[in-house]
């Protein structure tokens, strides 16, 4: 499961012979490498015969590659581990997800976090970004009235940038948005040309009903299937939560009527 931004990991490995058998070695040394290509190289500690620790502080968001390498045995072990974000996105809190699920206890919060957001991407594939977030994209226009930005709502623009050092950008209180739309023109009635670079900010500060109830189906039904042989999931089913036909591009993770929640606020056909 994903990490909190700022969180201590502890990452343990083991150190086998040819044979299989857990073994002391001479040195270990274990290597994360960040999202960023920089790597980090925390203290191990042998805890118990060829069983090996060390600890890592999170400093930045996404996947980092952990790699062990021993030597008197050689042996060597890699691994991944993700890092949430600072403000992860997720539609409804914990709190609701754990309460909507019928969970009582926070043993199971981690896995709640992790489908809980499974389920915002879910709803932000129908109606566009629902969690307020950063969004950087380029356009290459060339003398047009307008250009449209890719995600909607648009909540503010705050940037346009050239993409080379020889172009220019537009201040962004010299240009309209259409928050709605994404459509970005000029106050002045004049043309956008260039290479640039957009950045704006994305989401809903006011999110419907319809939006978090929809998330709240599509979490319930992927913590259904699957929980679906262990014990502690939930009880009955029903054809509330079926889904009678695959959906294009998600196949069959979205129940019917969550689908139905969101269509007030569906993107158009062809948007993503």
């Amino acid at each position: 499961m994903p990490y909190d931004l700022g969180a201590t990991v502890r990452l343990t490995a083991e150190c086998r012979d040819p044979d299989g058998t857990l073994t002391t070695a001479a040195t270990a040394v274990v290597t994360v490498t960040l999202p960023d290509g920089t790597t980090a190289t925390p203290t191990v500690s042998e805890t118990s015969t060829g069983v090996y620790e060390a600890e890592h502080v999170t400093t930045a968001a996404g996947r980092h590659t952990v790699r062990w390498v021993w030597t008197g045995p050689a042996a060597a072990y890699t691994d991944v581990l993700d890092v949430r974000p600072e403000a992860p996105p997720a539609v409804i809190s914990l709190a609701d997800a754990r309460a909507h699920l019928n969970l009582t206890g926070t043993r199971d919060d981690d896995e709640v976090r992790y489908w809980n957001t499974v389920a915002t991407r879910v709803v932000e594939y129908y109606v566009g970004p629902v969690v307020v977030r950063t969004v950087v994209e380029q356009h290459t226009l060339r003398s047009v009235p307008t250009v449209v930005l890719r995600r909607t709502p648009v909540l503010e623009l705050t940037a346009v940038d050239p993409v080379l050092t020889a172009g220019s950008g537009y201040d962004p209180g010299d240009l309209g948005v259409d928050t709605a739309t994404g459509e970005v023109y000029r106050l002045d009635g004049g043309r956008l040309t260039g290479r640039l670079r957009f950045t704006y900010t994305a989401g809903r500060t006011v999110i419907g009903e319809n939006i978090t109830g929809a998330a709240r189906i599509i979490l319930e039904h992927l913590w259904r299937t699957q929980r679906a042989g262990r014990r502690g999931g939930l009880a009955g089913g029903g054809e509330d939560y079926s889904v009678t036909e695959p959906i294009p591009g998600l196949g069959y993770a979205v129940p019917n009527r969550a689908l139905q929640l969101l269509e007030p606020d569906r993107l158009p056909p062809g948007v993503a």
